[in-house]
């Protein structure tokens, strides 16, 4: 059985590579074709970052990317579909919301191509993040839809979508999590920062209606400044432009330090005392290590978290960021909404 599997960004790349390894150990009859669509260069993504976090190398690179949403989407559904053509796979197999994944659905739907969408069911009811846009509508195109918790599962049979295609697996960013935690590793950091285990804040920020907008980022800053932890904020030079453009001061408490790899930015998961972030993979993986979130956001995809107590909106309101941040304190990890972390192996054994 031929699968294609269509990927855009390093974390899909992460993603994938658990439920290749399920392939290998319990699917000998499958042979998966893997595709890079291009869509986010990475320059992490070298050598060391495939033979690190033992991750099967693209099969085609097809170099797609730095256009617009509609740009980029266009020319991936016109290479995909030529692709698709020629391999002849029984599956095309999506994951998450990017424009690679509405790509690589649609292509496959108009070849009559059954699609498996792996994180279906995430909704943040948010129709202005373009990322909400291509969960939906790669969804309704899926013909087996992989929903990582029951609230993504509810999501769909609230959308019509029929009870038997939607499989409830648990998460593979669990799956991932439990396999690279003990290959983690210390980032490099400036020789001043002394800092232990649990007395530092790590933060991320990137999405576009914080980084674009500059009151939104002033505030953001104002807010972190303001808690007074020692926060450590791995920063993509996107975002230095845009602070630097704005004319922001970044605070003396925190501390901007180059983006990270995969495995370094586990171990500041691991060590820190609690995120904030406008990333929705890092508020699951804040939870998978046992850490508060606050999420500088209005709305989230993980609503469970925010359920339980481990995640906290506070969009960019500096005194609740702040605040957030100052009394955060440790969450109760002991149930299990993204299931047990055989999300691949489950994967792996419905796909027919």
């Amino acid at each position: 059985m031929k699968v294609l599997t269509i990927i855009g960004a390093r974390p899909q790349f992460i993603k994938a590579a658990v439920v290749s390894r399920a392939f290998k150990e319990h699917r000998p009859d499958v042979q998966e074709i893997i595709v890079h669509t291009g869509q986010h260069y990475d320059a992490n993504m070298s050598d060391v970052f495939f033979d690190e976090l033992e991750i099967p190398r693209p099969d085609y690179n097809l170099g797609i990317g730095g256009g617009t949403h509609g740009q980029n989407t266009g020319r991936m559904i016109e290479k995909l579909e030529g692709l698709m053509m020629e391999v002849q796979p029984q599956w095309v197999l999506v994951y998450g919301d990017t424009d690679s994944t509405l790509a690589g659905a649609l292509a496959a739907a108009k070849l009559h191509i059954p699609v498996a969408h792996v994180e279906a069911g995430l909704r943040s009811f948010n129709r202005r993040m373009p990322e909400e846009i291509n969960r939906v509508l790669t969804d309704h195109i899926a013909e087996i839809l992989f929903a990582p918790t029951e609230t993504g599962r509810q999501n769909l049979l609230n959308e019509g979508i029929a009870e038997e295609k939607v499989k409830l697996v648990g998460d593979v960013m669990y799956d991932a999590s439990l396999f690279y935690k003990e290959k983690a590793r210390k980032p490099q950091l400036p020789a001043e920062l002394d800092i232990k285990d649990g007395d530092f804040v790590l933060c991320t920020i990137h999405r576009a209606e914080n980084t674009d907008d500059s009151q939104r980022l002033k505030n953001i800053f104002q807010g972190l400044g303001d808690s007074g932890e020692v926060i450590i904020l791995p920063l993509h030079p996107r975002t230095r432009a845009k602070i630097a453009d704005y004319g922001i001061a970044i605070p003396e408490n925190v501390w901007v330090i180059d983006p990270v790899g995969y495995l370094e930015m586990v171990w500041l998961e691991a060590n820190c005392r609690l995120v904030a972030t406008d990333s929705g993979g890092v508020q699951k993986e804040a939870y998978f290590h046992g850490k508060f979130c606050v999420t500088l956001r209005e709305d989230t995809e993980w609503v469970e978290l925010v359920d339980i107590g481990a995640n906290r909106l506070v969009g960019v309101n500096p005194r609740l960021i702040a605040e957030s941040i100052k009394e955060g304190s440790a969450i109760d990890c002991s149930g299990t909404p993204y299931g047990m972390g055989d999300s691949a192996d489950r994967i792996s054994k419905i796909l027919k």
